[in-house]
C-alpha cells in the first residue's frame, strides 16, 4: 500500500474532475469456483484498488462530491469469519490507513444512494464485469441491466488518471517486471524436447507465487503458437517445436508485468524458424526505436507492420509496395492482432473502462481485420506504460480462408505461403515507459535475438 497522502490527493483530484454527484465505486466479492466456500484466488477491482487501497472482499465506497463525504461500507467479522480465518485489522482501521474515516455496514449504502436519488443527485458509476455488480446496480439503484449505463465523465476521470504513472507506481511496476523477467528466463533455462507444457507452466507459475505476488493472466505457454490465446497446456514439446510464452507476474499490490518470448526446443532455431524470427525482432526493435511523446501509436503500428512485410517478401511469402500492401491489411495475414496496450494494476490497464478511452482519447477505432484488435492508438505521453508485442503468425485457417477468397493476390504468394502452414507463430514482448525523451525498457532484460535466447539453451 502506498502512504495515506496519495490516496487522498488521488482522490481529490477525481472529485476536482467531475465536480458534481456521488461516485459509486463496487469492489469484488468472493466468487466460489464449484461452491460458495472452494473460491477464485480474490482480485480486487483495480479502480477501487487504485483510490481506496483496500485489497479486501466485500467492500463498496462513495465519494459525495457534492456534500464532502467518503466512505466506504463493508461488514467487520463475525466470530464465525475469525474461527476460520484470523483476526484480521477492522474496516475502520483498514480504511483510516487511506484517510476514510467514515466506515458503515454494507447495508447501508442502499438507504444512502436512495437518499440521493431522492435529493436529484447524479450518482456516477463505471462500466460493470462482473453479474453481481449488475445486480447491485439493480437493487440499490433500480436499473436494469439493460438500463445500466455507465458514467462517461467518470470513465475519463478515472483514466486520466490512472494512465499516467506516478514516480511510486513505476517502482511497484518494475518489481513486476523484474519477476516476469525471472519466468522467462527460467523457461529458457529449463526447455527440453519431452517436456510438457504445464511442466514449463508450473515452473513459471512457481517463480511468480516465490516472489510473493502471483500472475497477472492465466499463462500461455504452447508449441502451437498460431493461436494468439492458446491455454492448453497438454501438448508434448518435440525437437524441431517453438515454444511461445506470454506470462507476465503481478505484485502484491496488484501492479502488473506482460512479456512474450519465443523458445526453441533444441538448443538453436533451425534455420527457416531463425529468418522468420529475425523478422519479428527487427519489426520489435522498429516500434521500440520509435516510441517518444507525441508520437501516436498507431504510427507505430504501422511501421512495425512494414517491417513484417519486407520480411514476407525477402522471403518470397509477399510482395509489391510494402506501404500499398499495409494500407491495404494485407500484413494482417501474418500480423491480425495488435502492437501493445496499456498496463498498470491491470494486465490491459483500465480496459474494463473501454479501449475507446484508454487507448484512444474518445476517438472510434478501426473495424479493419487486424487494424481492430490494436487496442492503443493514441499519441504517447510522458508517463505511459505499454507493451511493444509484434507477431508473426501462420494461421492455416486464415491463409485458406483469404486464398479462396482471392485476397491481396496483388501481395501475398500463395503458393509459397502454404509451405508454412505448419510454421506456428513467433511473438516477443517487452514493457515500456515512455519519459520525457523516449522511452525506457522496465524489467531485467530478456533475451530478444536469437543469439541472445540461444546463449541460454
Amino acid at each position: 500500500m502506498f502512504t495515506k497522502e496519495t490516496y487522498i490527493n488521488r482522490r481529490a483530484q477525481l472529485k476536482k474532475t467531475v465536480a458534481s454527484g456521488i461516485l459509486l465505486f463496487l469492489g469484488n466479492d468472493e466468487s466460489g469456483m464449484n461452491y460458495e466456500d472452494n473460491t477464485y484466488p480474490f482480485r480486487q477491482d483495480s479502480t477501487f484498488l487504485y483510490f481506496f487501497g483496500s485489497p479486501y472482499a466485500g467492500l463498496s465506497a462513495v465519494i459525495d462530491i457534492d456534500n464532502d463525504k467518503e466512505i466506504i461500507f463493508g461488514d467487520e467479522l463475525t466470530i464465525d469469519h475469525i474461527v476460520w480465518m484470523g483476526t484480521q485489522p477492522t474496516i475502520k482501521e483498514k480504511s483510516e490507513r487511506v484517510g476514510i474515516f467514515n466506515t458503515q455496514p454494507s447495508k447501508k449504502i442502499v438507504a444512502y444512494l436512495k437518499q440521493a436519488q431522492e435529493k436529484g443527485q447524479k450518482i456516477h458509476f463505471l462500466p460493470t464485469y462482473r453479474p453481481e455488480h449488475q445486480i447491485k446496480l439493480m437493487n440499490w439503484l433500480g436499473y436494469s441491466p439493460a438500463a445500466q449505463e455507465a458514467s462517461v465523465p467518470f470513465i475519463r476521470a478515472v483514466v486520466n488518471q490512472r494512465n499516467y504513472k506516478s514516480a511510486e507506481e513505476i517502482v511497484e511496476i518494475e518489481k513486476a517486471c523484474d519477476v516476469t523477467s525471472d519466468m522467462h528466463l527460467k523457461a529458457m533455462q529449463m526447455l527440453r524436447p519431452g517436456m510438457c507444457e504445464s511442466e514449463v507452466v508450473g515452473a513459471l507459475t512457481d517463480v511468480a507465487l516465490s516472489a510473493g505476488g502471483g500472475l497477472s493472466f492465466p499463462i500461455i505457454a504452447t508449441v502451437n503458437g498460431q493461436t494468439l490465446h492458446n491455454h492448453y497446456h497438454g501438448n508434448i514439446v518435440k525437437s524441431g517445436d517453438m515454444l511461445l510464452i506470454d506470462a507476465g507476474a503481478e505484485t502484491e499490490m496488484g501492479y502488473a508485468g506482460d512479456m512474450s518470448s519465443t523458445i526453441p526446443a533444441d538448443k538453436k532455431f533451425t534455420g527457416r524458424q531463425k529468418e522468420v524470427y529475425d523478422i519479428q525482432v527487427a519489426s520489435h526493435l522498429a516500434a521500440v526505436n520509435a516510441l517518444r511523446p507525441g508520437i501516436s501509436f498507431k504510427e507505430v503500428y504501422e511501421l512495425s507492420s512494414k517491417v513484417i512485410v519486407e520480411g514476407m517478401k525477402s522471403l518470397g511469402i509477399m510482395k509489391g509496395d510494402a506501404d500499398e500492401a499495409v494500407h491495404a491489411g494485407a500484413h494482417a495475414m501474418f500480423f491480425p492482432c495488435g502492437l501493445g496496450h496499456m498496463m498498470g494494476l491491470d494486465v490491459h490497464d483500465m480496459e474494463n473502462l473501454g479501449e475507446v478511452y484508454v487507448g484512444y482519447d474518445g476517438e472510434p477505432k478501426s473495424t479493419e481485420f487486424g487494424r481492430k484488435s490494436l487496442r492503443l492508438g493514441r499519441k504517447l505521453e510522458p508517463g505511459f506504460v505499454l507493451t511493444i508485442e509484434p507477431g508473426v503468425y501462420f494461421i492455416p485457417e486464415l491463409i485458406d480462408l483469404w486464398k479462396d477468397e482471392k485476397k491481396f493476390t496483388e501481395f501475398i504468394n500463395y503458393d509459397k505461403l502454404e509451405t508454412y502452414k505448419d510454421f506456428s507463430g513467433i511473438r516477443n514482448e517487452e514493457d515500456y515507459l515512455i519519459t520525457q525523451n523516449g522511452a525506457r525498457r522496465l524489467g531485467k532484460k530478456i533475451p530478444l535475438t536469437t543469439d541472445e535466447v540461444e546463449s541460454l539453451r
